[in-house]
């Protein structure tokens, strides 16, 4: 069993989403049952899943859950550029959190690879 918060993509991804709750305060009343339900969903799932793979038996598990959490990475990477599109984010608020969500795949990306090497 591993410990998920010494894992520096768990922190990263922890990180996002403490930013993505707070930014999507902001979006419109009537999205709280919709797009901000699902950014912040999609977000928390990310370091969720990292967690949830750290208490599983061995890689392939974990590598398994890596693998979920990279596809709520892009999840998330689709519900900012439709925040984005409906200008709910500003430019500078979208290029942030969006770079942050793309050194996360690469962080998950880089560790899966890795898993796969050592099996």
């Amino acid at each position: 069993m591993k410990d998920f918060k010494k894992l520096k993509v768990w922190q990263q991804a922890h990180d996002l989403t403490l930013k993505i709750y707070k930014i999507s305060m902001n979006f419109p009343k009537e999205e709280l049952f919709g797009l901000t339900s699902q950014i912040r969903r999609s977000s928390a799932s990310i370091a969720a899943n990292i967690a949830e793979g750290c208490g599983r038996g061995g890689d392939a598990d974990f590598s398994r859950f890596l693998q979920m959490a990279m596809g709520s990475a892009s999840e998330l990477e689709y519900h900012l550029l439709l925040s984005r599109g409906l200008n709910y984010l500003n430019q500078s608020d979208y290029e942030d959190l969006n770079n942050q969500v793309i050194d996360v795949k690469r962080m998950l990306a880089t560790l899966i690879k890795k898993l796969k090497a050592n099996r």
